[in-house]
């Protein structure tokens, strides 16, 4: 005769938005949880469906085929197992996934990784380029696919610009502000600037408005190049031209940097190509990542997030996990990053990687 078949709300009750877990002590529950991680553990490593005989064998015969073939019943009707076909194994459901993990605080990073994120963390001789460096160190320890962002705020203050002349009418735009970030983007004029005019320009904004909040010399500049003396000033004119093109916009967008795409094809995601080319468009739009890392990474610095499945955000982006942590940086800047990859994943090592490449983060760009 089976047995609790309720047994899992007891075991994990829903805590939050974030589908966070508290677990109940009675030994029964502990039990069933321990066999519940036992079948997740045997399907990353195997990718096959888990029978009762395989957990039987994996926990030296603890229990009877027969006795864990009731508790993976309670599992399936409580909605943690599924059933692929009709052979007698299970796979684990996105909710066993988020049982799981939240039982992986704590782990530690291999020691010589350990090293790589403090050295190369270290050597990037900007916040900015320390962010992007966190989502190379992710992708090359995880093997899937690392997100780094950095969420600016409205009062960053101008530092420096600098312009410079490209071939075929484009112009270089750097955009320094007093937080450390240093931010560029290449535009494509309609008309020849010279680099004589692109210095006279920056030496205006600079002379003019070095130490001004950048939403400030937004609405500044809208009142001078409105002025009808502005029609006949050379400076005004072509700095209105950046302007349009986004020069001024540059410290306020998110930065978002996304490494490991490829990682994503050569892993156990069962998508047809279609599906994987609706995957790689939704990955290629900023917006769309700002939401995943808003709506899914929402607690305080310190701790690690972890969202299984993402159909939330997109259809493309069921079959995946969110682990992200959020990072306090200089002058009330914050940054977020995260791993994205396979419900079937290394969720252990990723963990560890997220939270030490976060506080090493934090730690280095104080």
């Amino acid at each position: 005769m089976r047995t609790g078949s309720s047994f899992l709300y007891n075991l994990l009750k829903l805590a939050s938005g974030q589908h966070r877990f508290i677990l109940t002590q009675s030994p029964q529950h502990s039990r069933n949880k321990a066999i519940l991680h036992s079948i997740i553990e045997a399907y990353i490593a195997t990718g096959e469906p888990i029978a009762s005989r395989t957990v039987s064998r994996l926990r030296g015969s603890e229990l009877s085929p027969a006795s864990i073939r009731n508790v993976m019943a309670d599992l399936v009707d409580e909605g943690y197992l599924a059933q692929p076909h009709t052979s007698a194994g299970r796979v684990p459901t996105a909710k066993a996934f988020q049982s799981y993990v939240q039982g992986l605080a704590g782990r530690r990073l291999a020691s010589a990784d350990m090293h790589r994120v403090r050295n190369e963390l270290r050597m990037a001789d900007t916040v900015e380029a320390k962010v992007e460096c966190s989502s190379h160190l992710l992708t090359e320890i995880t093997r899937n696919v690392g997100i780094a962002a950095v969420i600016p705020l409205p009062n960053q203050t101008l530092k420096h610009v600098e312009l410079v002349a490209l071939s075929e009418n484009r112009v270089l735009m750097v955009v320094e502000t007093t937080d450390r970030m240093v931010r560029n983007r290449v535009v494509d004029l309609h008309l020849t600037v010279s680099q004589d005019q692109l210095n006279g320009i920056r030496n205006y904004v600079n002379e003019s408005f070095s130490g001004w909040k950048l939403i400030d010399i937004r609405r500044e500049l809208k009142r001078r190049t409105e002025q009808e003396s502005a029609t006949y000033d050379a400076i005004l004119k072509n700095l209105e031209l950046l302007y349009q093109k986004g020069l001024l916009d540059i410290g306020l967008t998110p930065e978002i940097h996304l490494e490991g795409t490829a990682n994503l094809v050569a892993g156990d995601l069962p998508f047809e190509r279609e599906k994987m080319r609706d995957l790689f468009r939704t990955l290629e739009e900023k917006r769309r990542l700002i939401e995943l890392l808003d709506r899914f990474l929402e607690s305080g610095t310190g701790e690690v997030s972890v969202q299984v499945g993402l159909k939330e955000i997109h259809s493309s982006l069921e079959d995946l996990s969110l682990i992200g942590f959020s990072v306090n940086l200089p002058n009330g800047l914050s940054a977020k990053i995260a791993v994205l990859g396979p419900l079937r994943m290394d969720y252990a090592q990723v963990v560890a990687a997220v939270f030490h490449v976060g506080e090493t983060l934090e730690a280095l760009s104080a």
